[in-house]
């Protein structure tokens, strides 16, 4: 008896070649996401008026993202700092604005490089074994911290005898004792930690300040005498137990000696020292073991020992992140996200918060994901990421009496055409009138006297957020003559605490009511071909999928992308597992079946009528494929009409290479349109 598979692979439809440049095409086509590009890490010179920043684009030949470090004046002048097919990226000045310290691949490894700004050359400083990253200057400019994986092999636990000469024997099998053995977009983890570094800024030999199990996260801060560097890290014995337990640490240059800063239950990360040196900021929270924690902004005395933390942010309802001190020392930078919109304003440790601006994002070219870069001067000119539902992100600049965008990286490619018109849409939840937003993509040319199809597009995390930001997925959909609906239901972020925590052990549950309602929401504007609805989403939005169609027959066709389907066996194999079996679920699975079977959309799989392809990278390690093959197979013998995509190397963010971004948009709408009759 044959298989009853279908495999499809992402070359054969849309084809093996591509133009080089974009289409004459009035609308976005396929291959225009190859001439796409963004600007990112913004770094703005200490007292100049102009700034480097990371130009992003995809190479059509390689089928990959490269970037190279460019500066713009403030009055929008551009040029190249560097160039080739290579990824430039964390360009980080020096305190005198002299130097500029980056990490390249354009030597074959990843290395740090530097750029002179008096002769505007740049050369390749270090020949490190491992991908450095977080750059960081010591206050004098003299040297230069960072951080990287350093290999600390473990010898097999048994002695295999050496093959004779010229056999040709199979690998060794592979040994493995260590908790977190394997992580999405890294394979399979070699033997080793993350340890911080220091050189010499004028080049020379690294020296390793800290060892062993560290687990160190996030970037480095020195204190203002150059003489210790600040870290976050879980040292904890029972890390793999408390995964988010991570302090606030101090390594000491002359010994290595370790000191410990915060002690509570909960994260500690991404310290700031203040620049003159009297405070250290950070981020964090107390741990409930919940899924969804506000991430909090923290500030303490230096040097003193009875100082306490103090909570700078409080009263505010949404996450803290990415911070930064003023030059004056009175005050914290920081980013948060409110109702799809990402902010950058300016906490006084006098309590008063100004905002600087809610314009920030962008950073997600692929799907509508809130988020983005800012940095600033020391003169208070922020350089930031500009979010717009017609472009991705460009760089702006907001301070001294200027608010302008700096960069318009694609009206080239994108000005002569006719793109899907961004409408934000609040609307109320039929189980507790919560309100919700989203927002409405409408097809090139269109008539709301018309009836269109409608795809309900659902975002992924849970506790994640979209917003109304440019996206070529949902552009791709559009241009296709769909109607595209995508919203943040409850558990999304950026509407406060309680609304992102309704979905704590309750997942799937009045989320997918919230979806439902958009839906409803959308026909009664008269416009949407009521049978003629379609339904996608990934990651978190393919639990909502498979959920939405276990328990509604409304849908023509659905496209599950890389889901979980039954929560027993994702928590058992997803790379993440110690913190999804404590923070999402009541207890370990054997101990609680029935909750996780209860939300666990293959237990609805009897139920489902509606056609569903499944679509999944083969690399994922986040949501495994064999969850996506449970499902299709569960739906082959349900006898639904199924289809399996399966896209070779690719991990849990599929469109790494935006030849998989095309193929999985080409595959959803291939499914679509087959049943848009």
């Amino acid at each position: 008896m044959k298989s009853a598979r279908l495999l499809v692979t992402v070359a054969c439809l849309f084809g093996a070649h591509g133009l080089a440049q974009a289409s004459t095409a009035d609308t976005l086509t396929y291959n225009d996401v190859f001439a796409l590009e963004f600007a990112s890490s913004p770094a703005p010179h200490p007292d100049d008026n102009y700034a480097v920043f990371v130009r992003n684009y995809m190479d059509i030949m390689a089928d990959r993202r490269y970037g190279n470090l460019w500066r713009v004046d403030f009055d929008g002048e551009l040029r190249p700092l560097t160039g080739g097919e290579h990824q430039d990226h964390s360009p980080t000045w020096s305190p005198d604005g002299k130097r500029l310290a980056f990490v390249s691949n354009r030597s074959g490894s990843n290395q740090i490089h530097m750029y002179w700004s008096d002769t505007r050359e740049h050369g390749q400083i270090t020949r490190l074994t491992g991908s450095p990253a977080n750059l960081s200057w010591s206050p004098d400019g003299s040297m230069i911290a960072f951080t990287m994986f350093t290999p600390a092999p473990q010898k097999p636990p048994v002695s295999l005898p050496t093959p004779p000469r010229g056999a040709k024997w199979a690998d060794a099998p592979k040994y493995i004792d260590k908790a977190q053995y394997r992580s999405d977009g890294a394979g399979y983890l070699p033997d080793g930690h993350v340890q911080i570094y220091v050189m010499p800024a004028a080049g020379g030999t690294p020296r390793q300040l800290t060892e062993g199990d560290n687990r160190i996260s996030g970037g480095v801060s020195w204190s203002a005498d150059g003489q210790q560097l600040y870290f976050s890290a879980n040292r904890h014995a029972d890390a793999f137990e408390n995964p988010l337990n991570s302090e606030v640490y101090s390594v000491r240059l002359s010994d290595g000696v370790v000191s410990q800063l915060t002690d509570r239950f909960g994260p500690d990360n991404s310290p700031m020292v203040s620049p003159d040196g009297k405070r250290i900021a950070w981020l964090g929270f107390d741990d409930q073991r919940k899924s969804y924690q506000l991430t909090r902004l923290y500030v303490m005395e230096l040097d003193k020992a009875d100082a306490k933390p103090q909570l700078l942010t409080a009263d505010l309802d949404y996450a803290a992140g990415n911070i930064q001190w003023s030059d004056n020392s009175k005050g914290i930078y920081f980013s948060y996200t409110k109702h799809g919109k990402d902010i950058i304003a300016l906490q006084q440790l006098n309590g008063k918060r100004e905002v600087i601006t809610d314009k920030m994002g962008g950073m997600s070219y692929s799907r509508p994901y809130s988020g983005g870069d800012y940095a600033v001067n020391d003169d208070g000119v922020v350089l930031y990421t500009l979010a717009s539902p017609q472009r991705p992100a460009d760089l702006a600049i907001v301070g001294k009496g200027r608010e302008r965008a700096l960069t318009d990286l694609n009206s080239d490619l994108l000005g002569h055409k006719e793109l899907a018109a961004i409408e934000e849409i609040w609307y109320r939840s039929s189980h507790d009138d919560k309100q919700i937003q989203g927002w409405i993509a409408y097809p090139p040319g269109f008539d709301a006297s018309k009836k269109y199809p409608l795809i309900l597009e659902i975002h992924g995390g849970p506790h994640t957020a979209y917003a109304g930001s440019f996206a070529a997925e949902i552009q791709l959909m559009a241009a296709a003559g769909y109607v595209v609906l995508y919203t943040n239901p409850r558990g999304s972020t950026s509407y406060g605490e309680a609304f992102a925590q309704e979905i704590h052990h309750n997942y799937p549950s009045h989320d997918h009511t919230d979806l439902m309602d958009g839906v409803d929401a959308l026909i009664a504007k008269g416009f949407i071909d009521p049978d003629k609805l379609f339904i996608t989403g990934g990651s978190g939005g393919g639990v909502l999928t498979a959920w939405a169609i276990g328990h509604t027959d409304r849908f023509a066709a659905a496209v599950v992308a890389k889901p979980v389907i039954n929560w027993y066996s994702f928590v058992l194999t997803a790379d993440a597992y110690s913190y999804f079996a404590r923070y999402w679920f009541p207890g370990m699975p054997w101990d609680n079946l029935e909750h996780y079977m209860k939300f666990s959309p293959i237990s609805y799989v009897g139920k489902v009528k509606t056609p569903t392809m499944l679509l999944t990278g083969e690399a994922d390690y986040r949501t495994p494929i064999s969850e996506s093959e449970q499902y299709y197979q569960a739906l082959k013998l349900q006898g639904v009409d199924s289809a399996m995509v399966r896209v070779p190397d690719a991990p849990h963010g599929i469109y790494s290479r935006p030849s998989n971004l095309i193929g999985k948009v080409a595959y959803i709408l291939h499914w679509f349109d087959k049943y848009n009759k």
